[in-house]
């Protein structure tokens, strides 16, 4: 396909070079004419022979724009289309905090996506990932960002009409830095600032100066969210008791104050104001909570409340939640998810209904603003760039009055990604298994506690016992090895899907085989698992490992791939331990295995009787042990 463009491209000229070398289409004299104009109405594209137009309001419409004109003229089709943008602003925010930390590179590569999407902001997540002169802790070995290259992503951003803009945390959520020793004094309790404090006041500064230098925009996300230890630890000490609220609010006033003498825009996320409003001082999405007006009274109203949820489906969830928050009188944005949590998978059975319920009622409610989280939480097992199904549905309701229809989501992110939506719909049977709720609506990860937890100890056994979950893993590696596309320029990514699901159809439920052979008094069962299965799940593990290695470092940076390598290793080394001790016991050279005489217990309450699901667990080091991994005789 071939292209000339009219009309005046020279903000353009950069961003329409990169989209089309990526599209494969040329720009040369004999093409596609295509008249390139403003707007004052949106957006406006349409093609009728050899003749086409883009009209934009926006600079990033324009690129939407252009991804439209060639995906219907690849097709051969004339057209017309007229879209009015139904949120002012909408786009991701990328955890750059939890070990993941994007490559300058693949932020570029994510960049060029959201552009044929047509989402026009990014926001980047970053408690400690970004330097501070003067502190040599902050973001050490963390693969922090320079300013040198959160400009150049800024840069990039600019190009395609795209904000980028800092999100960081000025009040918890700080662990990783907090750990280090000589950094004490500015430390409350284990994640939180102690504030009220000089040096504390002049780090948070700095923090604000040194990550919103490199951007364009004046905006920055101040974060201030579940900080529930807040005033609990040194503070405490120092201070005696004093109400959460009137140490947040005095800190808050001071991170303003800040932001507004360098003419910054502050966001913050709302949950503490209404956690701190509610009945027992935790409750986020409680019904009955009100904002009192002696507390919205003493809330700058400068800083806009960020309402964050990622897990209703239910529109009346979202209108009593808005309305909750209206009294506090500050413009409210609202952030839902692509759900990559904690998995290696994504959760498109709850993330594609809940964004399609939360922005509907945005719509209705005036909310203009919206961002689609994708946090990293537990180290980043996941990858934002699976989740371009989830941001797809997002770019569509964008320029859609009322729901988009998912069949033209999915025709939008073939294009867009070169990966068909039921191809990406495949990620969610990785947790999606049998004994999950409709949609795994109620999050079950068990991609992750199957693969790490230990045979010999069985942690999660009798929560998936009964399940069939060996089965339900080799119909994941068939279904999505049937639908890869060697071609593709994403295909790679479903790799280490498919080999996690290659462990899993042999993993998941051989402790409960030991478990019964064990009782039984069958060694020849325990002998065979010893010699032929455990040694096939290791090489199975293995592979995984060198698959999920050589992805993240075509993303991520090095620096955080050790704590997954790390966990890997454990794995397989606990395969050889439990080989070793099942042939000693066969062999008679001990007289018991004190792993399998244990009673299997629930692990949680989180569980199928319950109708919560599969199981849940948030931690690495609970799902691989129930034993000391480490141990704080201090955590403030």
């Amino acid at each position: 396909m071939k292209l000339q463009f009219q009309g005046n491209t020279a903000e353009l000229r950069s961003g329409i070079e990169l989209l089309l070398k990526d599209l494969g289409v040329t720009e040369a004299e004999g093409g596609i004419v295509v008249s390139v104009e403003p707007s004052e109405n949106g957006l406006q594209v349409g093609l009728q022979g050899n003749q086409a137009y883009i009209r934009y309001t926006r600079k990033h419409q324009f690129f939407r724009g252009l991804g439209l004109l060639v995906q219907r003229g690849q097709a051969g089709e004339s057209f017309e289309l007229s879209e009015t943008q139904q949120f002012d602003t909408i786009g991701p925010m990328f955890d750059l905090s939890r070990n993941g930390v994007l490559t300058v590179g693949a932020f570029k590569f994510m960049l060029r996506k959201m552009a044929l999407m047509g989402l026009n902001t990014v926001m980047l997540y970053m408690e400690d990932t970004y330097e501070i002169e003067g502190e040599p802790y902050f973001g050490y070995m963390r693969g922090r960002y320079s300013a040198a290259e959160l400009k150049e992503i800024d840069d990039y951003a600019d190009q395609f009409g795209i904000e980028a803009f800092p999100s960081i945390q000025t009040l918890a959520h700080l662990e990783e830095f907090l750990k280090w020793e000589p950094v004490k004094e500015y430390k409350d309790t284990k994640g939180a600032l102690l504030v009220g404090s000089e040096k504390t006041d002049l780090l948070v500064e700095n923090m604000i100066k040194s990550v919103t230098a490199p951007f364009r925009s004046n905006k920055i996300h101040i974060g201030m969210d579940e900080a529930e230890e807040l005033g609990r630890g040194k503070f405490l000490d120092h201070n005696g008791h004093i109400s959460r609220f009137d140490i947040m609010t005095q800190h808050l006033d001071k991170v303003l104050a800040v932001t507004r003498r360098l003419g910054l825009k502050s966001l913050m996320w709302s949950d503490m104001f209404l956690k701190l409003a509610s009945a027992n001082g935790e409750d986020y999405y409680g019904h009955e909570t009100q904002i009192p007006e002696e507390m919205a009274s003493r809330i700058p109203k400068d800083v806009d409340m960020v309402y964050w949820d990622y897990n209703h489906v239910d529109s009346k969830d979202y209108e009593t939640l808005i309305a909750k928050h209206r009294p506090l009188g500050n413009n409210l944005v609202f952030a839902g998810a692509v759900w990559v949590f904690n998995t290696f998978g994504v959760n498109y059975g709850l993330s594609l209904p809940a964004t399609d319920t939360a922005l509907t009622v945005c719509k209705k409610e005036g909310i203009n603003e919206v961002y689609a989280t994708m946090w990293g939480d537990d180290g980043m097992e996941s990858n934002p760039y699976i989740a371009f199904l989830g941001l797809q549905l997002y770019a569509e309701h964008a320029y859609t009055e009322g729901s988009p229809d998912m069949d033209v989501v999915a025709e939008r992110v073939k294009f867009c990604t070169g990966i068909d939506g039921d191809t990406y719909m495949q990620l969610k049977y990785l947790d999606e298994t049998p004994g999950a709720e409709p949609d795994n609506q109620k999050q079950s990860n068990p991609s992750k506690f199957l693969l790490y937890q230990d045979v010999l100890l069985g942690l999660f056994d009798k929560q998936i016992e009964g399940l069939a979950m060996n089965e339900h893993y080799a119909g994941v590696e068939r279904n999505i090895a049937s639908r890869r596309d060697p071609e593709a320029e994403l295909d790679y990514l479903f790799e280490v899907p498919q080999k996690l699901a290659a462990v899993l159809k042999v993993k998941s439920e051989i402790g409960i085989e030991l478990k019964r052979a064990y009782d039984g008094g069958d060694k020849e069962t325990l002998k065979r698992i010893a010699t032929d299965t455990l040694p096939l799940i290791s090489k199975a593990v293995s592979e995984l490992r060198a698959a999920h290695r050589a992805q993240w470092l075509s993303m991520f940076k090095v620096f955080g791939w050790e704590v997954i390598d790390i966990r890997y290793g454990g794995v397989i080394s606990r395969l050889d331990t439990a080989s070793m001790r099942l042939l000693d016991y066969v062999d008679g050279r001990i007289d018991r295995i004190e792993e399998l005489e244990q009673e299997r217990l629930l692990y949680s309450t989180t569980n199928r009787f319950t109708n919560k699901g599969a199981g849940w667990c948030s931690y690495y080091y609970r799902m691989a042990s129930p034993n000391v991994f480490f141990h704080v005789l201090n955590p403030f």
